[in-house]
C-alpha cells in the first residue's frame, strides 16, 4: 500500500517531493489565500532546490528584515533545466510581494481532505544538483493541479453560496412567506414518511409470508398421535383446523362481507375500504365495519400483537402486503378463519361451531355462519350466550352485507334472518384430551428433548409415535381385566412398542388418572420375575451353548443359595429349551453360572434395561427390579432379529413458525447376530404353544415370556409378533399377592393383540439355524467361579419334590382349562408343566466338564450337546 504524507502548509523548500493534504480547519479562509498566493509561484514543470541536511522550512520567520530570504542561494535556471523566471516564482523577493499576493486573491473555501500517495507523485520531474550527500530531488507538477483546483472548488462554493441565500436577503425573504413554511412542512413530512416507510420495510424482512402457513399461538403446546390427531393441547390454540375446501362457500364469503368486501381485489390494504368503514362508523356512532382488512388480521395474529401504535399499523400494512405478494388469497382466508378469535376461548370457525352449536362446520346453517362471522369486531360483545339481542342484531347486519355483494339472494337473506338465534352448548374440544398417562410422560420426556427456553416461549407442536387405535382399545382392555378380576388385583399396565423404529404404539399406566398421576409403565418399579430369563439364556447361547445341552434338574446350592422351582418339583436332565418353555428356575441359575454375571449385565444394559443390575444369583430368576417400559423395551431385539432401537415417544417438535427443532433419528444397536434371536425367538414360541402362556395364542406365530413373583404380587406377560411387542402387569400398589396367575396377563395380551394385528399382514418369524451345536460365539463368556456348588439328592420316594417339601402345604391347585400354570417363586419362580422323563439320576456336568457324561448306566444317561 503507498505512503500517504500529509503537509498543512506548502514548503516552498520541499516541493519537489511532498504531498497535500487540505484539511478544513479553523482559520479555513486565511488558509486558502495562502494557498491561492502560493498557487501562482508554483513551477510548471517542478524544479529542485538542494539544501543542507535538517534545514528547517521556509515560513514567514525564514526572512531577514530587508525583506531577503536567509535561505542557501539558489541553482542557476539553466542548472535546473526550468524557465528564466522561474525563481521569481518560486521565490518572493520580500514581504511586499506576498501582501500583494494576498491582497489580489479572495480566500476560497477549503473542500474535502485530499489523500494522495507518495507515490503517485514520482512523475518525471526536473533533475536539480545534487543537494547534500549526492542526492536529488524532483517535483511534481501535481502541486499545480491542486492549487488550480482549489480555486474552482472555492469559487464553485462561492457561487453556490450566493445562489442559495439571495432568496433570503432583500426586503422581501421568502423565509417570511407562508407558503414557504407550508411547502418546508409538507417536504420534510414527506422525507420522514418515506425515511419511515424504509425502516418499517427492514424492521419486517426477517418475516416470512410461509410462517403463517405453520404459526401456532405461543405459550402452548400441541401433542398429535401418529394420525395427526390431537391428544392434548395446552394454553389458546386451535383444535381443529380444516382445509379451504372443507368449508362452506356461504361460511367464508359471511367473512368476507362483513370484514373485507374487497379482500380479493386488493394487494393486502383496502384503502377504500379504510375510508368507507371510517365514514360509517362516524355517521352511525357505532362499529359497524372493521377497517383492517383480513390481510392485516392475519398479519397481526401471526407476527404481532394487540398494541395500539402508529409503529405497529405501519408494520402491520406493510406485512399485509408481503402476504399476498407470498401466499395466494386462499391461503390467507384458510389461515384467517382458522385463527380467528371468536369468544368464549374459541380459535377458529371449527371450534367455534362446535361450542355454540355443538356442529361441524358443514352442517352450519347460514343464519349459523352469519352468527360467527359477526363476531371478530368484538367477541364478548356480540357472542349469542352474553348478549342474544346484539349478537341478532349483528348477524342480520352481515346478511344485509352478503345480500349487497349479491353473495345470497333477498329470499335466502330474509329466511336467514327470520331463523331464530338457537345455541347449544358445548365444551371445549381442546379440553377433552385423550391417552392421559402417554401424554404426561410426553411433557416429562421434552425438557430433555428441547431447551427450557423453547418450551417456555410456547408455540409448540409434538409429533408422537402413539396409535390413537391401539390407545383406545389398551385402555378398553385395562379397565375391563381390572373389572373383571375385583378381589385379586387393583391395578395394569400395558405398553405396545414398535421393535423396528422404537416407537411407543400404546401406553396405559393404570385405570386411576384423575386420582393419582403415578405411570405403571414408566415409574413402578418391580421385579420381572421369570420374564428376564430370555435374556440369560440369549447371552448363553450368544457365547455358543446350545439350546440342546442339557442341565440336571434337582435340588442346587451354590455358595449358600439354594433356588427352589414352583411346586417342588424336579425333572432330572432337561434341555435348555424345554427349561424355558417350563421355566424352570435351577436350570436358569445354572445357565447364569456358565454365562457369567457381566455378559449378562452388559447385555441387559444394550437391550434397553437401565435399571439398576447386581450381581447376584437371583439375577437369573428376575431378583431385580425394572419397569415396564423397559423390560418391553428389552424384547424388541428379540423382534428386531438382535438390533434394538431405544424406545421413546416423540418423532418430532416444530415451533410456532414451522422449524423443526427436534427430530428422532433412530440408530440401532447390534445386540446379537440374527442366528442367535432367531434361537429364541423359536424357544420362546414354544412358551405360548406349549407352555406356560397358550392363553396368548391368537392365530398366528407368537413368542413370548411369563413371569410371576412371589406369591403371585406381580404377574407378567412380555409378548411379540415380528411388528409388535407388547408388555402386559398386573397387581396391587400396596404389593398385597394377587393369587392370580401370569395366564391372565398373557390372555389381556391377546385380546389387546387380537385388534392391533388387523392393521398388518401376518409374517413368520426367521426360521431356526440348523446348526445348534459347535457354533462359533459373538460374544465372551465369564463363567462364575462359585467357593461351592453342590446337586442336592432327591427324594427317595420318587415324587422328586423339594427337600422342605414337608414343610410346604400351600401349593396351589392347577387352574383348568384355559390356563396353564402359573410362576411363582421366592424370587420368580414358574408353574411347571408336569412332564416327566424316565427314571433319569444323573449329576449335572460341571461347567468346566460339560462335554463328559455322568457316570450312570448308558440307557439311563443323556448326553449334552
Amino acid at each position: 500500500m503507498p505512503q500517504k504524507i500529509t503537509i498543512l502548509a506548502i514548503d516552498r523548500y520541499r516541493t519537489g517531493f511532498t504531498t497535500a493534504r487540505f484539511t478544513l480547519g479553523v482559520d479555513v479562509l486565511n488558509l486558502f489565500a495562502r494557498l491561492r498566493g502560493l498557487s501562482a509561484k508554483l513551477p510548471l514543470t517542478g524544479a529542485a532546490k538542494p539544501r543542507e541536511h535538517h534545514q528547517p522550512s521556509a515560513t514567514a520567520a525564514g526572512f531577514e528584515p530587508n525583506g531577503h530570504s536567509n535561505a542557501p542561494e539558489r541553482a542557476h535556471p539553466s542548472e535546473i533545466g526550468t524557465a528564466p523566471d522561474l525563481s521569481a516564482n518560486l521565490y518572493p523577493v520580500g514581504e511586499a510581494s506576498l501582501k500583494e499576493n494576498r491582497v489580489q486573491t479572495a480566500p476560497p473555501p477549503v473542500p474535502a481532505a485530499v489523500e494522495i500517495p507518495a507515490d503517485a507523485l514520482a512523475t518525471t520531474p526536473a533533475t536539480a544538483p545534487a543537494g547534500r550527500g549526492g542526492q536529488q530531488q524532483t517535483a511534481s507538477p501535481i502541486l499545480k493541479a491542486i492549487g488550480k483546483t482549489a480555486v474552482a472548488v472555492g469559487g464553485t462554493v462561492g457561487i453556490v453560496g450566493k445562489v442559495a441565500t439571495k432568496p433570503f436577503q432583500g426586503s422581501n425573504p421568502v423565509h417570511k412567506k407562508r407558503w414557504f413554511w407550508v411547502s418546508s412542512g409538507l417536504g420534510l413530512g414527506c422525507l420522514a414518511l418515506f425515511g419511515a416507510w424504509i425502516f418499517v420495510d427492514r424492521s419486517v424482512s426477517q418475516y416470512a409470508p410461509v410462517d403463517a402457513l405453520n404459526y401456532v399461538r405461543p405459550g402452548t403446546i400441541t401433542i398429535k398421535g401418529l394420525d395427526g390427531s390431537i391428544l392434548l393441547q395446552t394454553g389458546n390454540a386451535t383444535r381443529e383446523t380444516i382445509k379451504i375446501w372443507q368449508m362452506p362457500d356461504k361460511l367464508k364469503k359471511a367473512f368476507v362481507a362483513i370484514e373485507d368486501r374487497r379482500f380479493y381485489e386488493h394487494d393486502g390494504v383496502d384503502y377504500k375500504g379504510v375510508t368507507r368503514a371510517f365514514v360509517q362508523n362516524i355517521t352511525s356512532k357505532n362499529l359497524v365495519e372493521g377497517a383492517s382488512s383480513i390481510n392485516q388480521q392475519l398479519a397481526r395474529m401471526v407476527y404481532l400483537n394487540q398494541e395500539r401504535s402508529f409503529w405497529r399499523k405501519l408494520r402491520e400494512v406493510r406485512l399485509a402486503q408481503k402476504l399476498t405478494e407470498g401466499l395466494s388469497k386462499d391461503q390467507i382466508l384458510e389461515r384467517y378463519l382458522n385463527l380467528v378469535y371468536l369468544g368464549e376461548g374459541t380459535y377458529g370457525v371449527t371450534d367455534s361451531a362446535w361450542v355454540y352449536f355443538s356442529k361441524t362446520v358443514d352442517q352450519l346453517t347460514l343464519s349459523e355462519m352469519a352468527t360467527l362471522a359477526a363476531m371478530p369486531p368484538a367477541p364478548n360483545k356480540y357472542s349469542p350466550f352474553v348478549n342474544p339481542k346484539f349478537a341478532e342484531q349483528r348477524r342480520n347486519l352481515v346478511l344485509d352485507r352478503m345480500l349487497e355483494a349479491k353473495f345470497i339472494t333477498a329470499a335466502e337473506a330474509k329466511t336467514a334472518k327470520a331463523e331464530p338465534l338457537k345455541t347449544k352448548r358445548s365444551p371445549l374440544k381442546r379440553e377433552q384430551q385423550a391417552a392421559r398417562y402417554f401424554t404426561k410422560y410426553i411433557e416429562q420426556e421434552l425438557p430433555e428433548r428441547i431447551s427450557a427456553k423453547a418450551i417456555k416461549e410456547g408455540g409448540l407442536t409434538v409429533e408422537t409415535t402413539l396409535n390413537p387405535a391401539w390407545q383406545t382399545k389398551a385402555e378398553e382392555i385395562v379397565n375391563s381385566t381390572v373389572r373383571n378380576n375385583r378381589g385379586s388385583f387393583g391395578q395394569a399396565a400395558m405398553v405396545s412398542v414398535d421393535p423396528r423404529t422404537g416407537g411407543i404404539r400404546s401406553m396405559v399406566g393404570g385405570t386411576d388418572f384423575e386420582t393419582h398421576q403415578f405411570n405403571r409403565v414408566t415409574q413402578a418399579k418391580r421385579q420381572p420375575g421369570s420374564t428376564f430369563k430370555p435374556i440369560v439364556y440369549a447371552t448363553a447361547i450368544a457365547g455358543g451353548i446350545s439350546p440342546n445341552k442339557s442341565y440336571l434338574d434337582a435340588p442346587f446350592d451354590v455358595d449358600g443359595y439354594k433356588p427352589k422351582n414352583a411346586g417342588k418339583k424336579f425333572k432330572g436332565y432337561i434341555t435348555m429349551h424345554n427349561a424355558l418353555i417350563n421355566s424352570v428356575n435351577i436350570i436358569a441359575i445354572k445357565i447364569l453360572i456358565d454365562t457369567g454375571f457381566q455378559p449378562v449385565i452388559d447385555n441387559a444394559k444394550s437391550m434397553g434395561i437401565e435399571s439398576k443390575l447386581e450381581p447376584y444369583y437371583s439375577l437369573a430368576l428376575g431378583g431385580l427390579e425394572v419397569d415396564l417400559l423397559e423390560l418391553t423395551s428389552a424384547y424388541t431385539t428379540f423382534a428386531n432379529r438382535g438390533l434394538h432401537n431405544p424406545a421413546h415417544g416423540i418423532t418430532r417438535v416444530i415451533d410456532q413458525k414451522g422449524h423443526i427443532i427436534y427430530q428422532n433419528k433412530p440408530l440401532p444397536t447390534k445386540v446379537f447376530e440374527p442366528d442367535t434371536t432367531a434361537i429364541m425367538t423359536w424357544m420362546m414360541r414354544g412358551v405360548v404353544n406349549e407352555g406356560t402362556a397358550t392363553s396368548a395364542q391368537i392365530g398366528r406365530p407368537v413368542a413370548g415370556k411369563t413371569g410371576t413373583t412371589d406369591k403371585e404380587r406381580d404377574l407378567w406377560f412380555i409378548g411379540f409378533v415380528p411388528q409388535l411387542v407388547t408388555g402386559v402387569w398386573l397387581g396391587n400398589d400396596n404389593n398385597r399377592p394377587t393369587g392370580n396367575a401370569s395366564s391372565t396377563a398373557a390372555y389381556a395380551w391377546s385380546r389387546f393383540m387380537r385388534t392391533a394385528v388387523t392393521d398388518f399382514p401376518a409374517q413368520n418369524f426367521p426360521p431356526r439355524p440348523d446348526n445348534l451345536s459347535g457354533r462359533k460365539p459373538e460374544l465372551k463368556l465369564d463363567p462364575i467361579r462359585p467357593r461351592y456348588r453342590r446337586d442336592l439328592p432327591m427324594p427317595k420316594d420318587g415324587e422328586r419334590v423339594d427337600d422342605d417339601k414337608k414343610n410346604n402345604n400351600d401349593d396351589r391347585p392347577r387352574r383348568s382349562r384355559r390356563r396353564r400354570s402359573e410362576e411363582a417363586s421366592n424370587s420368580s419362580s414358574e408353574d411347571n408343566s408336569p412332564r416327566r422323563s424316565r427314571r433319569r439320576r444323573s449329576e449335572e456336568v460341571d461347567s468346566s466338564n460339560s462335554n463328559s457324561d455322568t457316570p450312570r448306566r448308558s440307557r439311563r444317561r443323556r448326553s449334552e450337546e
